[in-house]
C-alpha cells in the first residue's frame, strides 16, 4: 500500500484532531466533505485506488478538494483490494453463494486496512464518509443506525464495523436525503453536483462482474426438489438464489432458484413460496448491541439491501459459535447464503449482523 499527496501541497505530518474523509469523485463524498469542512475542523480527503477505478475517477477526486482546499492523498491499494475483496468475492460465487462485495470492502478494507495505515501515518483520526446512516448515542456508548432517507440507507453495508470503531467514524449525510444533498452540492456549486450515481460493482467497471470469472463457468443440470432433470445452466455462477428470470425453462408456475448445488454443479429450482422462509441463520455474526440481542425484546431484520427490515424474534444465539437464528413473523423471499442478514431495534439501531446460511435440511435428497 502507498500512501501520496496528490498535486496539492501535503498536510504536515502527525495532525491533530483530524477528520480523514473518503473522497471518490461522487456527489455524496463531495458534499461530506464540504459539511465537515464549514464546521471548522480540520479535513484532509483520501482517495482509494482500486482494480476498477479509472484515473478520471481520481482527477475528479482531487478536484473536488482542491474545490475545497483540502489537503488530498490517494492510496494505491490494488493488491489490498483483491485479496481483501475480489478474491473472497469470487471464491464465494464459485462455493455456490451469493458475496455482498461493499460489505466486505467496508469491513476489511476501508474501516479495517485503509483507517490504520492512515492512523500509521497521520496519527490517531477520525474517518468519515458520505454512507447514508448515523452514528448515534446509545447508553453512554455509541450506535449505528439507519439513515434519515431509507430508499437511501446503507446502514445493511457497514453492518460489519466494530462498536469500538462508532466513537471515531462520522457519517455526515445521514440525517440529510439524497434530494437534500443534491441540493446541497448544487447550492455550492461543487465539481460532482450533477454527477450521476453508478450502480455496477466498482471493480467490474461497466462491464459484467461474471467476466472476472471467465474459464470457471462449468455447464450442468437444472433440477426440481426432487432432484427432475428440468433442464441445462450455463454454471452456477450465472445464478443466484431467488432468480427467476434467465433460467431456460418452462413451467406452468414461475420457478425460482432455491439452491445452488456446487457439489453436484446442480441449481435447483421451485415456486416462489418454496423460495421464501421465516426461519434465517446467520454466521461470523457481528454483535453491535449485544444487550439487545435476546429473544425478550422486539426485532427487526432484512436479509437484503433494499426495503424495509420485518419483525422477528431471536430463536437461537450462539456466542461461542458466533452464530444466531430468528423467526420471521412473515416469510422473507429468499434469503440468500451469503448476503447479510441485519437486526435492527425499535430505534432503528443495528443490533447484530451476519451471513446467511443454508438450511442444508431442506435437500436431505442430495445427501
Amino acid at each position: 500500500m502507498i500512501i501520496r499527496p496528490s498535486s496539492l501541497p501535503p498536510l504536515l505530518s502527525k495532525p491533530a484532531s483530524v477528520v480523514a474523509v473518503l473522497l471518490s469523485g461522487g456527489v455524496d463524498s463531495a458534499v461530506a466533505a464540504w459539511m465537515l469542512r464549514n464546521s471548522g475542523k480540520k479535513v484532509l480527503a483520501v482517495t482509494m485506488i482500486i482494480p476498477g477505478r479509472g484515473k478520471g475517477e481520481t482527477e475528479e477526486a482531487a478536484a473536488i478538494a482542491e474545490f475545497l482546499s483540502l489537503p488530498h492523498y490517494v492510496v494505491e491499494m490494488d493488491r489490498e483490494f483483491r485479496q481483501a475483496v475480489i478474491d473472497p468475492f469470487l471464491q464465494c460465487y464459485l462455493s455456490g453463494k451469493t458475496p455482498n462485495p461493499c460489505v466486505l470492502c467496508n469491513e476489511r478494507l476501508k474501516f479495517g486496512l485503509l483507517w490504520r495505515e492512515l492512523e500509521d501515518f497521520f496519527g490517531p483520526l477520525s474517518l468519515a464518509t458520505g454512507h447514508y446512516a448515523r452514528v448515534v448515542g446509545k447508553g453512554g456508548g455509541f450506535a449505528l443506525a439507519r439513515g434519515i432517507d431509507r430508499e437511501k440507507d446503507q446502514s445493511y453495508f457497514l453492518s460489519g464495523l466494530s462498536r469500538e470503531q462508532l466513537p471515531r467514524l462520522s457519517l455526515p449525510l445521514g440525517d440529510r436525503t439524497k434530494e437534500e444533498v443534491r441540493e446541497m452540492a448544487r447550492a455550492a456549486a461543487l465539481p460532482a453536483a450533477e454527477k450521476k450515481e453508478s450502480m455496477e460493482i466498482c471493480f467490474a467497471g461497466e462491464g459484467d462482474y461474471r467476466a472476472l470469472l471467465e474459464g470457471e463457468s462449468t455447464p450442468g443440470f437444472i433440477v426440481d426438489e426432487e432432484g427432475k432433470i428440468l433442464g441445462t445452466h450455463r454454471g452456477i455462477l450465472h445464478y443466484t438464489v431467488g432468480q427467476r428470470k434467465g433460467l431456460g425453462i418452462s413451467s406452468k408456475e414461475g420457478m425460482y432458484v432455491l439452491h445452488l448445488d456446487r457439489e453436484r454443479n446442480r441449481v435447483v429450482v421451485g415456486s416462489r413460496e418454496r423460495a421464501c422462509s421465516r426461519v434465517v441463520s446467520a454466521e461470523r455474526v457481528n454483535l453491535l448491541l449485544p444487550e439487545e440481542l435476546t429473544a425478550a425484546l422486539s426485532l427487526r431484520g432484512k436479509c437484503r439491501s433494499k426495503g424495509e427490515p420485518a419483525p422477528c424474534t431471536l430463536l437461537v444465539r450462539e456466542d461461542r459459535d458466533g452464530g444466531m437464528t430468528v423467526r420471521f413473523d412473515e416469510p422473507q423471499f429468499a434469503p440468500a447464503p451469503g448476503q447479510r442478514l441485519v437486526l435492527y431495534d425499535e430505534e432503528d439501531r443495528v443490533v447484530a449482523a451476519g451471513d446467511i446460511v443454508e438450511k442444508r435440511e431442506e435437500y436431505k435428497w442430495m445427501d
